[in-house]
């Protein structure tokens, strides 16, 4: 372990600020002042009174409307999406008001719910949130955290991003502590006919093909290939970081319904080259490919199968070191009412993976692992009842039993009650439990200084668990107007933290559990339509942390090394349809000061004009970080200024 300090930088204000906020300005004026003609997409409906009918399936894992889902549920759509001009997961994750994400370089961010960025200084990563793309895991059982360099899914191909803030773990199981996220895709039979985009700007260059077509009656496809190059960043002190990378990815879906039977096959490869600064590039590669079946039974029961087969592999040619993980999953699901006034799911999986470990050649301060390869299972069951308790209540009572290679068996019950004031009104109430599981970096890992042994992996290593208390309410007063606010109480138990060897001298220093305490918060969201062409919305999230060692703690490197979180951060966002042609996007956000170490708040905005020039062509021009020429987002060693960058893409649809 290796504590490393970078020059901080603050953000430049010189003339093109001034100058760009001026041109903003006057275009959101102009805009404003603009009558619109008949849209094609009429945002009052589309994204207000459509709202209400919207379905989720990550808050029960079986679908419900959003506006009876007790949790506090943001739905990233995919018009937002199309609109906002993001084209990376993380940018997309942007848009939700119950996460935090923090750009550090190119291709790498720092994203959570609810506090515990992590602090890489002190190998503390954030390993609290659970990332899923159509149900698969997506996180590394290694460390619990993101690769999030590796993640990538079109924008046209995403159907919705569900964002849960709190704890999943009586439905998800491990890493489901702070938040759940769940990306879903569209089916094939949504993107049929051809794709062409072409994208250049000062930070990125894209291209993207992509087909769908049929296979017979009942059968669908859709295949897609992109390829892209993202330039380096500055580091902190303004050198080039030589951090660009590009990822090239290729994919495929098929989607086959007949009669009660719904089957679905899909898959993913991308194979690139990650800059890094001060040596040779890094390698990664990954595969993945996934299969379900689900057949709808009598009385709106149903039963499914999901599988999926996951390679990932990230190496150095020159140092040699590096990681393959493999890992194959499967899981079943069956959901049916029992009487008239429950709803059971109820489910059982296994996922079974492997990992081989190389260490870097040479390297003065290396990870080694003890073992370096290790074949491992983690499974699990749960149960669910929704039970009705009048017209207007409903209680949901869930447990998952999940037992993992180290810590063995973990329980995870939640109780969730429900109340629908009126017709449009919500008021929830939930008590869940969920944990963080050990993983290899936490009992195998060998750090070493020289030739001397500084840091170890500890055997006796403990989950991490959360006790979390909530409450919320949800209203739509019309079809223009919707307001979610959230409470939440979390009380932590066995953090992670750096203890003493029992030896003279103390070393090497280990894993323990030496850290406690709780943290308390607000989220809120609403939108409201100025008019059916224009929608205005924003967000707030308000939250603190009280932490501290339990008695007999080493206390090394404070509390700091949880995380590095805002106590507040909120957005104003304005969505425009100025004709049946032209649309407008701009989003403002503001992120409160990080503590410790300390990164000024900052303000920033994105902002996106698109033209429909006809049926078949799209040209859009999207800005980012319009109000600075560079501003910094978080520090660890590595992080990056996150600078000012225009895009131009044209899409053609043939």
């Amino acid at each position: 372990m290796g504590c490393a300090s970078r020059t901080q930088g603050k953000p430049a204000t010189d003339s093109s600020r001034a100058c760009t906020a001026g041109i903003i300005a006057a275009a959101l004026l102009v805009c404003g002042a603009v009558r619109a003609q008949p849209s094609e997409q009429d945002l009052s409906k589309l994204s207000l009174e459509d709202l209400g009918k919207i379905v989720v399936t990550s808050v029960a894992k079986s679908p419900e409307p959003l506006a009876d889902a007790p949790a506090a549920v943001y739905v990233i759509t995919h018009d937002l999406i199309m609109r906002s001009g993001a084209t990376s997961l993380p940018e997309m994750l942007r848009l939700a008001p119950n996460l935090e994400v923090f750009q550090t370089s190119p291709s790498d961010y720092v994203i959570t719910a609810r506090g515990f960025s992590g602090n890489s200084a002190a190998q503390n990563f954030p390993d609290k949130l659970l990332v899923l793309i159509d149900g698969r895991s997506v996180y590394s059982p290694i460390f619990s955290g993101m690769y999030w360099d590796s993640q990538y899914v079109p924008p046209e191909n995403i159907e919705r991003i569900e964002v849960i803030s709190g704890p999943g773990g009586a439905l998800w199981g491990a890493n489901a502590v702070n938040g759940v996220i769940n990306i879903i895709t569209r089916k094939s039979s949504d993107t049929q006919g051809g794709l062409l985009e072409v994208g250049t700007g000062n930070a990125l260059s894209n291209v993207l093909l992509q087909y769908g077509g049929r296979l017979g009656e009942n059968a669908y496809y859709r295949f897609y290939a992109r390829d892209f190059h993202r330039r380096s960043f500055d580091d902190s002190t303004g050198a080039d970081a030589h951090d660009g990378w590009n990822n090239p990815q290729a994919g495929f879906r098929i989607d086959w319904e007949r009669g009660a039977d719904t089957i679905t096959l899909q898959g993913d490869g991308h194979s690139g080259n990650l800059g890094q600064p001060d040596a040779s590039d890094l390698r990664i590669a990954e595969g993945d490919v996934q299969a379900s079946w689900q057949r709808q039974l009598q009385d709106g029961a149903s039963f499914q199968v999901r599988t999926y087969y996951n390679d990932v592999r990230r190496w150095n040619d020159i140092s040699g070191g590096g990681f393959s993980l493999h890992t194959f999953d499967l899981e079943a699901q069956h959901d049916f009412a029992l009487g008239d006034r429950q709803h059971v799911t109820w489910g059982i999986g296994d996922r079974v993976y492997r990992y081989d470990i190389t260490p870097r050649i040479g390297a003065a301060n290396s990870l080694l692992w003890d073992p370096t390869s290790n074949t491992q299972n983690l499974a699990n069951a749960f149960v669910q009842d929704q039970v009705s308790l009048g017209q207007r209540s409903a209680l949901t009572l869930g447990l998952k039993a999940e037992h993992d290679p180290y810590s063995g068996l973990s329980w995870m019950p939640s109780i969730r009650f429900a109340w629908k004031a009126s017709d449009t009104a919500l008021l929830w109430a939930a008590a869940s439990r969920a944990v963080r599981t050990p993983t290899a970096f936490d009992e195998s890992v060998v750090e070493e200084v020289g030739s001397e042994v500084f840091l170890t992996g500890n055997p006796d290593f403990r989950r991490e668990q959360l006790t979390a208390l909530e409450a919320g309410f949800r209203n739509r007063w019309s079809d223009r107007a919707r307001l979610s606010i959230s409470l939440y109480y979390n009380s932590y138990e066995d953090l992670k933290s750096i203890e003493f060897s029992p030896t003279p001298t103390g070393l090497p220093l280990l894993w323990g559990n030496g850290m406690e305490g709780h943290a308390y918060g607000l989220e809120a969201w609403g939108s409201y339509a100025v008019a059916d062409w224009w929608r205005l919305s924003a967000g707030v999230a308000l939250q603190r942390q009280h932490l501290r060692f339990a008695p007999g703690s080493s206390g090394l490197l404070g509390v700091a090394q949880a995380g590095d979180d805002p106590e507040h951060q909120g957005f104003v966002r304005s969505t425009m349809n100025l004709s049946d042609r032209w649309t407008f996007f701009a989003d403002l956000r503001e992120v409160g000061a990080l503590p410790d170490p300390r990164v000024p708040a900052y303000v920033e905005l994105n902002a996106k004009l698109g033209w429909q020039v006809n049926d078949k062509v799209e040209l859009s021009l999207s800005g980012f970080n319009l109000l600075h020429a560079w501003h910094q987002e978080y520090v660890f060693p590595g992080s990056d200024r996150i600078e000012r960058s225009v895009f131009l893409d044209t899409r053609l649809r043939y």
